[in-house]
């Protein structure tokens, strides 16, 4: 192993101090021994030697060399402040994501924003964005990205990559490759107060092209799940093929094992305790849903009509603007595991490459996408966001120091009955 940029920095410290009193003969042994310690090309590792520590007199001024300070590159500055400007537009307007995923969409989002009129940018600004690499991207960011961080916020993450199914009922093989087959699951708006009813987002995500459908509902019960789960089916732009979910009672029932029988739908559900099981679905639970609507505590009637509202312009935007990569394969190498992803694509590209679907489905995707403005999705995104936070809770949520806490060094107080009972159990 390598040593450290610091380590090298403070081994030319060092050794300079002694190549300089050396001899010719000797500074030839002192630079072999160095470039066999920092691996450093020979002639790089003399020039910093011999002006490592320097004095140069530059009129009044005395300037001494220091190996660990980097002069600061000087030359013609390609991305202008004008170029940064619109760069800066159009990352706040795709919801901050990262250049990966932001590079490959410049294409369709300049020619959306420039076709609705949302952006005026010189021929010499478009060009330079359409050329911009992702880690130009990245580091261009930077400095705007530091600015929109939230303190504080969840540290929970998505599982990793994990597909094992334990088939219920099965019609057909289950088919990653093919649009279709989809995972579901419910995430609760309870604010950190499970008791009562509060909404729930009943999260369905195709595995395949990462398609999410978003749905609100008043609690867990399993009609308005079922309810739900027909009316997304209805705007799906493919046929559901295939359903995977938890063990939840939500799902888990006769109800809709029966309409899966009926309607030939493959139904398989994950292992208990295991949300690696349905990845693709948790994730979506963290980037599409919790990103959106938070943490907070919705159990309104109120709440529930602005969740769905928000739900239907947020399905337009994430999967027909927003770029997903998927997971191609993983390589080990020594204790690393690296991961390799494909380019990233909206879900809406994905879609359209699919030989499985029709035609039609796909002149209704492309008839569809050409009326979308994604700055004008982005505002009425944010206006009901203001809206949704603006409408206090139906049920008032305790602050934490002011629940409950339970003392383990003192068993609970048992009720007078119990007491006896256990009294006359002993004697």
């Amino acid at each position: 192993m390598g040593l450290t940029m610091k380590e090298k920095q403070a081994v030319t410290a060092v050794m300079s101090a002694e190549y300089k009193k050396a001899s010719k003969k000797a500074k030839g042994a002192i630079l072999d021994r160095f470039v066999e310690i920092t691996k450093y090309a020979r002639r790089y590792a003399a020039r910093l030697l011999r002006l490592h520590g320097k004095k140069v007199r530059v009129r009044k001024t005395t300037i001494i060399g220091d190996a660990r300070k980097r002069s600061e590159r000087k030359g013609h500055r390609i991305y202008t402040e004008e170029v940064i400007e619109a760069l800066i537009q159009i990352w706040m307007i795709m919801d901050c994501i990262c250049g990966k995923r932001l590079q490959p969409a410049l294409p369709n989002v300049i020619a959306a924003l420039k076709r609705h009129r949302e952006i005026r940018m010189s021929t010499t600004t478009e060009r330079k964005l359409l050329k911009i690499s992702a880690s130009t991207i990245d580091r261009v960011l930077a400095p705007e990205r530091k600015k929109q961080i939230v303190k504080g916020r969840s540290l929970t993450k998505p599982g990793s990559m994990l597909k094992h199914q334990i088939p219920i009922r099965t019609f057909s093989e289950w088919n990653e490759a093919r649009p279709g087959f989809v995972e579901i699951d419910l995430v609760g708006h309870d604010g950190g107060d499970p008791n009562g009813d509060f909404c729930q987002t009943l999260d369905v995500t195709d595995v395949c092209t990462g398609w999410t459908e978003t749905r609100a509902v008043r609690n867990k019960a399993q009609v308005w799940v079922f309810q739900a789960l027909t009316h997304i089916r209805r705007n799906l732009p493919c046929p559901l093929l295939g359903i995977d979910s938890d063990n939840g009672s939500e799902f888990i029932n006769h109800h809709l094992l029966a309409y899966c029988q009926k309607e030939q739908i493959t139904f398989t559900r994950a292992r208990p305790s295991r949300k690696n099981d349905n990845c693709f679905v948790e994730e979506k639970n963290a980037s599409v849903v919790r990103r959106n609507v938070g943490y907070r505590r919705y159990d309104t009637p109120e709440h529930l009509e602005i969740l769905n509202q928000l739900y239907d312009i947020l399905r337009l935007y994430t999967n027909f603007f927003l770029p997903v990569s998927k997971l191609i394969r993983k390589l080990r190498i020594g204790s690393k595991i690296q991961k390799v992803h494909d380019k990233s694509q909206t879900p809406f590209e994905r879609m359209l490459a699919s030989p499985h679907l029709t035609r039609a489905h796909k002149n209704h995707l492309r008839d569809l996408a050409a009326t979308l403005n994604v700055a004008q999705l982005k505002r009425n995104i944010i206006a009901l966001q203001e809206q949704l936070v603006a409408i206090p809770p139906g049920r008032r949520v305790l602050p934490a120091p002011a629940r409950a806490r339970i003392n383990l060094a003192r068993p609970p107080r048992l009720p007078p009955t119990i007491k006896a009972a256990k009294r006359r159990k002993i004697a």
